[in-house]
């Protein structure tokens, strides 16, 4: 069993060592309100090192089709992406998390969709041994590999130091591609991709400024949803640089302070190198 990856959420570095993996899962949403606002990035590390790259989301009690068109509103899919669901609170039941898996493999056909619980949840909460395309089981035994279950599993996750790391059960990587639906042939290879012309950010609009009303603040606010640094709806965009843009402004230059103004470190305003940077990672790299 030679397949390795890691699972990075907005507590890891977005440049994490790709060294050696042959996966990533990233997380992505939680419940109906917080996106990890460095997952975009943390999916740029992944893809550019060539990592099969899964998303997952971490289920809170509540309704569970919301929160998965909430999960899946977040991302443009490419073939061969894994989706997950993380089932760690105890106030969301067997039932919503089956209920979550079927509802996302309806909506996302041709993409995996596995179950992530640990050890515990498996043995004494599970009532259905249902885990979609996959189990992904969380047990730190000190075995890479051997989990402890009778179930069937895919991914098994055996620590967390220094990140949480992961083996998949598979003979070597071609046959996660394969499984992942990465290859269209089914024997592994991947397929040669089709060459995509470089992305070129709009052009910095000299006018915009906090607290200024301007038409440039709508691409502003597209691309901070699109990055994951705002949750706003099509119906509030606006002209308008306001509190709720520069609260999303801030948590962009909190992923990524050497765009902030260094004479300025409370200041909001988004400079023309800071602007470029983000629509590129909103856009540049779907």
């Amino acid at each position: 069993m030679t397949v390795r990856g890691v699972d990075v959420a907005s507590y890891q570095a977005t440049d994490y060592s790709t060294r050696g993996l042959d996966f990533a899962f990233i997380k992505i949403t939680e419940g109906t309100t917080y996106t990890n606002p460095k997952w975009v990035a943390e999916r740029t590390t992944a893809r550019d090192a060539g990592l099969v790259t899964g998303f997952y989301h971490f289920i809170r009690p509540g309704i569970v089709t919301k929160q998965a068109d909430y999960f899946l509103s977040k991302i443009t899919l490419r073939v061969g992406d894994v989706l997950a669901l993380d089932w760690e609170d105890p106030g969301v039941s067997c039932a919503q998390k089956d209920d979550w898996i079927r509802y996302v493999q309806k909506k996302a056909p041709g993409h995996r969709v596995i179950l992530y619980c640990n050890y515990e949840y498996w043995t004494n909460r599970d009532t259905t041994s249902f885990a979609g395309d996959g189990l992904w089981i969380a047990h730190y035994n000190g075995k890479p590999g051997n989990p402890g279950i009778k179930a069937p599993w895919r991914f098994h996750q055996y620590t967390s130091t220094p990140i949480d790391t992961n083996v998949g059960n598979f003979t070597d990587k071609a046959a996660l591609l394969a499984w992942a639906g990465a290859s269209s042939s089914g024997t592994g290879s991947t397929p040669k991709p089709t060459p995509k012309p470089t992305y070129v950010p709009p052009a910095f609009p000299v006018r915009l400024a906090p607290g200024k009303s301007t038409p440039s603040a709508k691409p502003l606010q597209k691309a901070l949803r699109a990055a994951g640094f705002l949750n706003i709806t099509e119906a509030d965009l606006s002209d308008a640089y306001g509190p709720r843009t520069q609260a999303g402004v801030g948590r962009f230059f909190d992923a990524h302070p050497q765009f902030r103004a260094k004479s300025k470190p409370h200041d909001v305003a988004i400079g023309p190198h800071g602007w470029a940077f983000l629509f590129t990672l909103a856009y540049g790299h779907k």
